[in-house]
């Protein structure tokens, strides 16, 4: 019998068993199947934690519920009683210390149609009359290995991108638009421009999809994300879990790979690497594949939850939170307003917020040396600016991820391209997986994790 092992037990990793499992029942098909996670819990990113009657997310706080096989998931682990949608509102951006609503009718800050790019309060009206020439100019040079930031001005200007659609699409990517490929984030893009002879105009004959998909667009559970995680080891009892265990190196043995351990070694068939680029880079130690791997690049950010004994109706109506664009006297980059936004995080009704302090923060490295008690003065002076509360807070949740946010830019196709070819060359049975190199977001590893699952099967049948 065949022995496959996972190295990382995240979203990616679950499913990769979770759809392995049921490709080896439908094709009557039997293996050793063993999950090595380093954490004493499952999940990875997704990570609940629950204090005074709220419900904090540390990591990834939602899932786009349009994603294809997220809700098809959910289904397959008869979870849908458990599901909630967020609650929809007006996000802003913060500029010149003031709240501005993103317009309606626009994607990512991307305004859908005139109408929507008429109203706005964060341009002026020489940017406007600047993005209007996008219905105009022609596109003749721009593929989806362009620059998202480069595409986007020259066809739109500059002062839109800054203002407007920069602090969303940065927010999302966490990275620099010009550094980001088309490809690796919205490639549709080229194909309206080249297709309706505008970015403007192409939105606006989607526009039916967008806006349909922007009502109740994030779902999660009851309970926190975690509930997903818990529910799909419930069921994989097929499954050896190993966690608290460290996996220290892979080596090609013959035909198979020895999973060294703290105390053990493991002879498996195939092995898949679901951990972040820097887990891989030290567990497989070829020369040849780090010329590669180095490649690929990360981000940090700094995220808080606070946490007050106060009303949530303390927060502006329908509003769900703000981006942080320039002229701001705020320190955070973001923030999101989570009692109004998940009504099931606050089991109360009391004001829950989360504050995000990312590595493009012109005082990043400074806030990265502060100590939570530091950290937590300035998310309250922040607090205080932006929504006027000056009360004590009940909670402070305070996770720090150093390099460990995936940065899809201009050099990161080629590199995993280049990689994936000289692994099959020289570890065929050895298969990377996960957010690190295969997209950003829950739904895009669910998706990883299936087609992962699909490689396997073959391999050990």
């Amino acid at each position: 019998m065949k022995t496959v092992v996972v190295v990382g037990g995240g979203i990616t990793g679950l499913c990769t068993m979770h759809y392995l499992k049921n490709k080896m029942h439908e094709q009557n098909v039997e293996a050793r199947l063993i999950l090595i996670e380093k954490n004493a819990y499952l999940g990875g990113k997704i990570h609940s934690e629950k204090d005074k009657g709220f419900i904090m997310e540390t990591g990834a706080d939602s899932i786009v519920a349009r994603h294809p096989g997220v809700l098809e998931l959910v289904k397959e682990l008869d979870f849908e009683s458990e599901l909630v949608y967020n609650e929809t509102g007006i996000s802003y951006i913060h500029t010149n210390n003031e709240l501005h609503a993103i317009p309606a009718g626009s994607t990512f800050g991307i305004p859908m149609s005139v109408e929507s790019l008429m109203s706005s309060t964060l341009i002026s009206e020489e940017g406007k009359k600047r993005a209007l020439q996008d219905l105009e100019i022609p596109n003749t040079t721009f593929t989806k290995e362009s620059s998202i930031g480069t595409f986007l001005e020259y066809f739109l200007g500059g002062e839109i991108v800054r203002k407007q659609i920069a602090p969303v699409l940065a927010g999302v990517y966490s990275g620099d638009l010009y550094q980001l490929s088309l490809a690796s984030t919205l490639p549709y893009l080229v194909d309206y421009k080249n297709k309706y002879g505008s970015i403007i105009k192409g939105f606006e004959a989607h526009r039916e999809q967008f806006e349909k998909a922007a009502n109740k667009k994030f779902i999660s559970f009851r309970s926190g994300l975690s509930a997903l995680i818990d529910r799909l080891e419930e069921q994989l009892p097929e499954v050896e879990f190993m966690k608290n265990t460290v996996t220290k190196q892979i080596s090609k043995k013959e035909e198979q790979y020895e999973v060294v351990l703290e105390d053990e070694t493991i002879l498996a068939d195939v092995v898949v690497l679901a951990v972040p680029n820097e887990t891989v880079r030290h567990v497989i130690q070829d020369e040849l594949l780090e010329e590669q791997l180095k490649k690929f690049t990360t981000a940090s950010a700094l995220t808080m939850y606070v946490g007050f004994d106060v009303p949530d109706d303390v927060l502006p109506a329908d509003g769900t939170g703000f981006i942080v664009s320039h002229n701001s006297d705020l320190v955070c980059n973001a923030s999101t307003w989570t009692s109004r936004k998940w009504k099931h995080t606050s089991a109360e009704g009391n004001l829950l917020v989360r504050l995000f302090y990312k590595n493009i923060n012109p005082r990043y490295e400074e806030l990265a040396a502060m100590s939570d008690e530091e950290l937590t003065k300035v998310a309250l002076e922040d607090i205080l600016l932006s929504l006027g509360v000056e009360a004590e807070p009940t909670v402070v949740n305070v996770t720090k991820w150093i390099d460990q946010m995936p940065r899809y830019d201009l050099a990161h196709n080629e590199a995993l391209s280049e990689v994936m070819k000289q692994l099959e060359e020289a570890y065929p049975n050895v298969l990377l997986a996960g957010c690190a190199y295969f997209g950003v977001g829950i739904g895009a590893c669910i998706l990883n994790g299936k087609k992962t699952a699909e490689q396997i099967i073959s391999r050990i049948m």
